[in-house]
């Protein structure tokens, strides 16, 4: 998928996530369509790549697809049907792998174009999986912890069949977490009879996870980031950065960033009580764990304590505009778009996407005669499916690593990725973004070929 691809999934999901933030909660819009927009970004790098059409229409479209309805008896005694989903877009690198996320307003075109993008950002990181995704149909502010049980052990029991760690490997998602994998987990087990840690990630360390998890998107950002300032000759030691978001992504990618010497100038966070967003700024630079420790659960920042701190309290947006090196949007998508592209200073020089799809087509055009070094989004937060794959790695040997370990491979495999996409842009003259996509599809491409499917 090119630029133009990928940016336009990032509208889809940003609008998605947007509204959820706001308190909506809507998963598409009647004139955006997520899965249509992923078909028209993956055939515009198919030209690219002068695919034949018998791979290109295997790979325009998902492989398999489940729907199916989940009866579940809610705690007042009646009887309330979910639907469920599961789609399989491609497995030829290997077993398909996609989170599963609730969402009262999810669509099964949603959960398609997520599966074409999982399996590139597989592709990209070159993990040996391929890419799925699945959703239900429900809102767990709502559902009480047994409801959200039974909801989880329905959907194993509708896919069983469908599922497991040689075909297809789960994950949380929008609103899912590691509870919901266990108790996925054991339904999934008991059907079979036997111990499949295996089957699904991002389950809890001590019953499988794997150590260095939390870390590992935020981590990969960075990782990401310091292989960015390595082409442009400049020094993480020597920049300054303003972060989008103070939730589990933003806050460990801020956290290494400020270990590796950089400096935070300014960040943005959603406003749960207020449903609006601020910037927190503080031009000395900010501190990661005293924000921490004034933050909720959903990494929203106690503005009287901020304040009390010595941060300035401005309106969200703010964090644009900011005099810095880096812009790390990573919160929600279409943050940088065609209304505030503009806004961006001309100190900046990096951007790096840790949210999905947080800049528009629009804006990358604008970006792109800027000169401004972009690492792309399904490459720069790939490190939570790069651990993932690590997880399901050391399941299947009943062996784990320390968390140094993990964490050396995964700066590992984001760096041989970065440089790889690095060296396409540069010898074809290509966006960043649009040589990422050329990587991950071609060596999707490539596995059809080679399995003589298309």
């Amino acid at each position: 998928m090119t630029n133009d691809v990928f940016r336009r999934r990032c509208f889809i999901i940003t609008n998605i996530l947007l509204i959820q933030r706001k308190g909506g909660e809507h998963m598409q819009t009647d004139s955006y369509n997520p899965y249509q927009v992923a078909q028209s970004q993956f055939d515009k790098v198919a030209n690219i790549l002068e695919l034949d059409d018998g791979v290109k229409e295997l790979l325009r479209q998902p492989m398999r697809e489940y729907h199916f309805t989940i009866p579940v008896r809610m705690d007042d005694g009646k009887i309330k049907v979910f639907k469920g989903f599961r789609v399989q877009h491609n497995d030829a690198r290997g077993p398909a792998k996609g989170g599963i996320r609730f969402h009262p307003m999810e669509t099964v075109d949603t959960v398609r174009a997520l599966s074409l993008w999982m399996t590139w950002k597989c592709s990209v990181v070159d993990i040996p999986l391929g890419g799925a995704k699945g959703g239900i149909i429900c809102d767990p502010h709502h559902l009480s912890l047994r409801e959200q049980e039974q909801i989880c052990r329905g959907w194993i029991r509708q896919v069983a069949k469908n599922v497991g760690p040689v075909s297809d490997v789960p994950a949380p998602d929008v609103m899912t977490n590691g509870q919901h994998m266990l108790w996925m987990l054991d339904e999934f087990e008991t059907i079979h009879g036997g111990r499949y840690p295996g089957f699904i990630t991002g389950k809890p360390v001590g019953m499988g996870g794997s150590l260095g998890r939390t870390e590992a998107t935020g981590f990969g950002v960075i990782y990401i980031l310091r292989e960015a300032l390595k082409v442009l000759g400049l020094s993480i030691e020597k920049s300054s950065a303003s972060i989008q978001g103070f939730g589990n992504v933003a806050q460990h990618a801020a956290q290494l960033y400020t270990q590796m010497g950089g400096k935070i100038v300014a960040i943005s966070c959603w406003d749960h009580a207020d449903k609006a967003s601020y910037t927190y700024r503080k031009k000395d630079g900010v501190s990661v764990d005293e924000l921490r420790k004034i933050s909720d659960k959903f990494g929203g920042i106690d503005k009287k304590q901020a304040q009390e701190l010595g941060y300035e309290r401005l309106p969200g947006e703010v964090w644009l505009e900011q005099e810095a090196d880096i812009l790390i949007p990573a919160a929600m998508e279409n943050q940088i778009n065609a209304g505030n592209v503009n806004r961006i200073s001309k100190t900046v020089k990096v951007i790096a996407e840790g949210a999905n799809g947080p800049t528009t087509p629009e804006a990358d055009e604008e970006i792109k005669r800027r000169g401004i070094f972009v690492c792309p989004d399904f490459l720069t937060n790939a490190g939570g499916v790069t651990c993932s794959y690590f997880e399901q790695v050391q399941c299947n040997m009943n062996y784990f690593w320390e968390k140094d370990e993990v964490l050396t491979k995964l700066d590992a495999k984001m760096t041989s990725a970065f440089a790889a996409v690095n060296e396409l842009a540069t010898q074809r003259k290509l966006y960043m973004r649009d040589a990422a996509y050329v990587i991950a599809i071609s060596r999707v491409a490539e596995a059809v070929k080679q399995r003589g499917w298309a």
